[in-house]
């Protein structure tokens, strides 16, 4: 049972839906039975589901929460998948939120902590009254109490018993830190509240519940999890990461080529393939036409981003030195939201080179689809980066990606295929991009490297197969 407050198409903020999306299928390819659950946001109401049960009443500390069920289930290879999506309106719905799956433009909401408690502990009576699972893999930590919940609350029921539990990361970024004066609402045992267990400096971390009471951890490349045993990228978890080290391995995430190929894309203006590159020119083409750039950026080399604006995403070393960048002649294309100070430095940059840069705020998945398929270069200088699926898309459509050699980044991309840069400064990141653009000019060598790229594997299937021996040594 995958338990994830995020699954593609319906319920989506970023790459985890993309993962919960295809791992499951990929797993029934393997011979697996798999549910996922997750909560049925507004959006969840166009999955292919029924109501299965109008209240299933969810145990929560003294008392009871209803929530209703719908389901549906696919045959996919000699397996299956079910969804389960967990219904209260109050929790999940959209009236007085949004369509924000975790807040708004006010900020968080205010009960996240409620809605991300009772949710994992309805997956455990969805599990009690309909999927028996024999392992729960949770997901960050929306999904993280549930481990807590089996070996506190639940401890010695006949129900559950064997039943084993794999939490994964990620994103460490993301910890679910609530007051601890919230502790008595989250409906766990008050003597969990302590710096070993739940507390943390003085909070209540959600993640820590995931990693501390799991039988084993991952996250979602090699070089992540080592990265988050050390104190720069382990957010105060370092600690606790290297005392669980011998649970905790990476596994990196495939991306769907069913939906992310060149050859098949419906997205974009021309479909090309490793043995025929020429649609990728008129892809560049219609690309500058729907950005309203100029024709003669044929002629440059054109980088593309697509991203979420936050911190992690490393937007902000570009700042001092996108002049740079523009005199060598290179274009920009941006597709992206969040932080408005970088949404401003994006938008600055139309202003001050309205023949070279283009942005679009927001989110648009066939613009997305056009950007990886009509730039030269792509662009992610990350802070850090758990897995990262853009740059392996970028692969995939023949667009050079100039990546920061961390977590999924420095495991994805090797000098054959792309750019990389080591220190996270402006310096080594204009190193880079000057790197590409000026191997960019040599077109021989630049369609060699495009090839070579196009041709790498990073499908589902591996990654099934490591999350199933996983499952099999629990």
């Amino acid at each position: 049972m995958m338990v994830s407050s995020e699954v593609s198409p319906w319920a989506r903020s970023g790459g985890l839906a993309d993962v919960l999306g295809a791992l499951p299928g990929a797993l029934a390819e393997l011979g697996h039975e798999v549910a996922v659950v997750v909560p049925r946001y507004m959006n969840a109401a166009d999955a292919p589901t029924s109501k299965i049960i109008d209240s299933l009443p969810v145990p929560f500390g003294a008392g009871e929460i209803p929530v209703g069920v719908w389901a549906g289930t696919k045959q996919i290879g000699p397996g299956s998948v079910t969804h389960y999506f967990v219904e209260n309106a109050e929790l999940y719905g959209a009236e007085g939120r949004g369509p924000g799956l975790y807040g708004n433009q006010q900020g968080d909401y205010p009960d996240n902590d409620i809605r991300f408690a009772v949710f994992p502990r309805a997956a455990l009576e969805i599990s009690r009254r309909i999927f028996h699972a024999d392992v729960f893999h949770c997901h960050d930590w929306q999904a993280a109490l549930l481990p807590a919940f089996l070996r506190e609350t639940l401890a010695g029921d006949p129900d559950f018993a064997g039943a084993k539990t794999l939490f994964t990361i990620h994103n460490l970024g993301y910890q679910g830190l609530f007051p601890a004066s919230r502790y008595p609402e989250i409906g766990l045992p008050r003597h969990l509240f302590n710096p070993e267990q739940l507390e943390f400096w003085g909070q209540i971390n959600f993640m820590k519940a995931g990693i501390v009471f799991s039988d084993a951890v991952s996250t979602v490349s090699r070089r992540y999890a080592e990265e988050i045993q050390t104190e720069p990228f382990g957010f105060g978890l370092d600690g606790l990461l290297r005392h669980r080290s011998a649970v905790l391995s990476g596994i990196l995430n495939g991306v769907d080529y069913t939906r992310w190929n060149p050859a098949t894309d419906p997205h974009i203006a021309a479909n090309y393939s490793p043995e025929n590159l020429a649609g990728k020119l008129e892809c560049k083409r219609a690309l500058l036409k729907e950005m309203g750039l100029p024709a003669s950026m044929m002629d440059r080399p054109l980088i593309g981003i697509v991203s979420r604006f936050a911190e992690q995403k490393g937007f902000d070393l570009l700042a001092p030195i996108a002049q740079r960048i523009f005199a060598r002649g290179a274009g920009l294309v941006v597709l992206g939201d969040g932080d408005a100070v970088l949404e401003q430095m994006f938008l600055g940059f139309v202003r001050d080179f309205p023949n070279q840069a283009a942005v679009r705020i927001g989110f648009n998945d066939p613009l997305a689809h056009r950007i990886e398929a009509g730039s030269d270069i792509f662009l992610m200088p990350s802070r850090y980066e758990p897995c990262g699926l853009n740059q392996i898309y970028s692969l995939k459509y023949g667009t050079v990606p100039v990546v920061r050699a961390t977590g999924g980044l420095d495991d994805t991309i090797d000098e054959s295929t792309g750019f990389k840069f080591p220190d996270y400064n402006k310096d080594s990141l204009l190193a880079a991009v000057a790197w590409a653009c000026d191997a960019w000019v040599s077109r021989e060598e630049w369609a060699a490297r495009m090839v070579r790229g196009m041709r790498k594997d990073f499908s589902w299937e591996p990654s099934a197969l490591a999350y199933s021996e996983l499952y099999q040594r629990l």
